[in-house]
């Protein structure tokens, strides 16, 4: 592993597993301080030994949509680690399933509390408190869902297409001192999208080109080149990671 995030921090929400986690333990592997967050501490604690102690991470629990918890999370991470470089909004929810005509409306209403106005919130307490005088890089994780239509999850895809307009407005306002990409995974075998393939993994792969399904792994190498100086002349880019999937109409 190289050394390109050696002397940066950076901040992972919903990382105390699952693609998360994989973001993390690749910025760490490649020398990153990272502070993690998640609803759960004892969820982070062991998250934080898996990426090598307090050395190399931290935990910080709270809810995603907190504005006090993501001022804190900045904050510690500043105190801990001596900046705040790097920042990836990776909570994300979908408490729902099936058509937009049932959709229940408060539901829809905190998917977008969660999934886009979160995302923002969390790159305004980190500008304010560190990019505005140091620069420095975001990556949204967003969806194929949010690329083309998503029967069944439909207003989760709505979120995620808004996360992305974000991300794109978001590029154009803080450049040139600040990036601001965002990746859209398909399904990656996750506890969060095991409802999407559990039981029938072999059959959800076979639409895929690459006749897999992703694992954390999968995005965790994209962020990063995302988040590094390899990529310092892309601002406001979603990549898709879905192994072919969406080149056969499928998502």
């Amino acid at each position: 592993m190289s050394t390109r995030f050696a002397g940066r921090t950076a901040i992972v929400t919903g990382a105390s597993r699952g693609i998360g986690l994989a973001i993390a333990e690749r910025l760490v592997a490649e020398g990153a301080k990272v502070v993690v967050t998640a609803r759960k501490q004892e969820a982070l604690d062991e998250a934080v030994a898996q990426l090598g102690g307090p050395e190399h991470a931290l935990g910080v629990a709270g809810h995603a949509d907190d504005t006090a918890h993501q001022a804190e999370t900045v904050k510690r991470a500043v105190d801990t680690f001596g900046s705040a470089d790097l920042l990836v909004n990776n909570t994300g929810i979908n408490p729902v399933y099936g058509p937009l005509v049932d959709l229940d409306l408060a539901a829809a209403r905190k998917i977008v509390e969660v999934n886009c106005l979160a995302a923002l919130s969390w790159v305004q307490q980190i500008h304010a408190a560190w990019m505005k005088d140091h620069g420095g890089a975001v990556v949204n994780v967003s969806s194929v869902a949010g690329v083309r239509p998503a029967p069944g999850i439909g207003f989760y895809g709505a979120s995620k297409a808004m996360l992305t307009h974000i991300t794109e407005e978001l590029a154009v306002e803080l450049g040139p001192d600040i990036r601001v990409n965002a990746v859209a995974p398909a399904v990656v075998k996750t506890k969060f999208a095991t409802a999407l393939y559990d039981g029938r993994e072999e059959e959800v792969a076979s639409a895929y080109p690459l006749k897999r399904l992703g694992v954390p792994d999968d995005i965790g190498s994209v962020v990063a080149f995302l988040l590094s100086a390899d990529a310092a002349w892309m601002t406001g880019q979603l990549l898709v990671v879905d192994g072919g999937v969406t080149l056969t109409g499928g998502v």
